[in-house]
């Protein structure tokens, strides 16, 4: 098999997490967490091309440099007429004589002389010596045929011309590596001639479920069974992040079966996620499982939903996959991927991360908030009056799926937070473009 780890070594997790003088793998505040993952990731770094359609979504592995300038020649900006503005006069209006027509495509061929105009159509070359353009609506009306009158003041010196390489110059970076290629950069790279992009790698990402009581969709729900949805909801969202996806389905409790799935996940997969299964109950084998295979930085964090959370790497067959165990709750599965395991999979593709963009409105109602945890609370965000407001949806529970399908937010209370009045300003981050 081809091996997928091409990432050069990390210090270990426990090497990273020994200096901390506050480290505690029991109650780890969100942000140190995020640092912790943060400080563990090397993007892949094979490379391969692919056809410009093939490249959407994709993250782009070198700097893209325009071979050529954007556009290669002056032209108009407008339908109207070109002239050389040395002609215009100051304060009256300037009669042209039109000496031709000038066609995308296909330029003008004459020679022009002084108080010449040409009928210009929009990308057209701009015919030697002539600088400037007004738009067609802009002329005086009832010209003589054959002229064109320029009214007083209606337009100044290189007015709607574009120059020559205004867009991009030949040499400079039209898109630089680690950008998620998105539809306009694909017609960017095409208008630059470009036909094939070199990107990184898909990102491997092996996924399961615990739990004895999981059914899959079409499967008999027998009594204190539950649908399995949060195979579902990960797919949705490894999907959105351009990953290849191994589903390995559900893992009983079992501990041979869980650890064959953790080797079979690690010898073919970047990256390993599991829903449920690290927390405290008898049947939850992970951390036996982790403690043969891996190295694990956290088990808990202080946050609400999603407390029992572990991070770590798993080696099976000479290979080495990072861990994401997320909890069982279908709404703290989400909210603990978004928050936690989005970054660290965008940052191992070797995409350019930045911080999900906050913004802020007012609580229109009361929301209850204890110190020393972070709380991501499902919003629903609407504008009156000019005015962003954000309100809880009524059901706040984890396992309540439902919230996140009617919410279009997230409101973000900060670890040392207390109560929020009605009235108050809150942060929250879109759903749209996330989700």
């Amino acid at each position: 098999m081809k091996n997928l780890n091409t990432r050069p070594a990390k210090p270990s997790l426990s090497e990273l997490t020994s200096c901390m003088s506050d480290y505690d793998p029991h109650a780890m505040p969100v942000r140190q967490a995020q640092a912790i993952i943060r400080d563990c990731i090397t993007p892949v770094t094979a490379i391969e091309k692919v056809a410009l359609r093939s490249a959407l979504d994709r993250v782009l592995a070198s700097d893209i440099i325009s071979p050529i300038d954007v556009p290669a020649h002056d032209n108009s900006a407008m339908d109207g007429y070109a002239f050389n503005s040395a002609d215009l006069r100051i304060d009256a209006d300037t009669v042209l004589a039109i000496a031709g027509t000038a066609h995308a495509g296909r330029a003008y061929q004459g020679t022009l002389a002084s108080g010449q105009a040409v009928r210009i159509m929009t990308g057209a070359l701009m015919p030697d010596g002539l600088d400037a353009v007004i738009p067609q609506e802009f002329v005086a009306p009832g010209s003589a045929a054959g002229f064109v009158t320029v009214p007083a003041g209606a337009v100044k010196p290189g007015a709607n011309r574009r120059l020559a390489g205004e867009d991009l110059k030949a040499g400079s970076a039209a898109i630089v590596q680690g950008r998620i290629l998105r539809p306009a950069d694909l017609g960017l790279l095409a208008s630059l001639g470009i036909a094939e992009i070199p990107v990184r790698r898909r990102l491997r990402v092996a996924f399961f479920s615990t739990g004895d009581e999981l059914r899959s969709v079409g499967e008999v729900l027998d009594p204190g069974c539950v649908y399995d949805s949060n195979r579902y909801t990960l797919y949705g969202m490894l999907q959105r992040l351009g990953c290849d996806i191994i589903d390995m389905g559900v893992v009983g409790d079992d501990p041979q079966a869980l650890e064959s799935a953790f080797r079979s996940a690690c010898e073919n997969a970047d990256a390993i996620i599991t829903s449920g299964g690290v927390s405290v109950g008898d049947a939850d084998h992970t951390k036996q499982m982790m403690a043969q295979l891996g190295d694990v930085a956290f088990w808990k964090i202080g946050m609400r939903p999603g407390r029992p959370l572990a991070f770590g790497s798993i080696t099976s067959g000479g290979r080495q996959a990072l861990f994401f165990g997320l909890p069982g709750n279908p709404v703290a599965v989400m909210v603990s991927f978004y928050f936690f395991a989005r970054e660290a999979l965008l940052q191992m593709m070797g995409a350019q991360v930045t911080p999900l963009p906050l913004m802020r409105a007012t609580a229109a109602v009361a929301i209850r908030k204890r110190p020393g945890r972070t709380e991501y609370q499902r919003g629903i965000l609407s504008l009156s009056d000019g005015q962003w407001s954000v309100r809880p949806t009524a059901a706040q529970g984890s396992g309540i799926l439902r919230s996140m399908a009617e919410a279009n937010c997230m409101i973000v209370l900060a670890h040392e937070q207390g109560d929020v009045a009605g009235g108050d300003a809150v942060e929250v981050i879109l759903f749209d473009g996330l989700i």
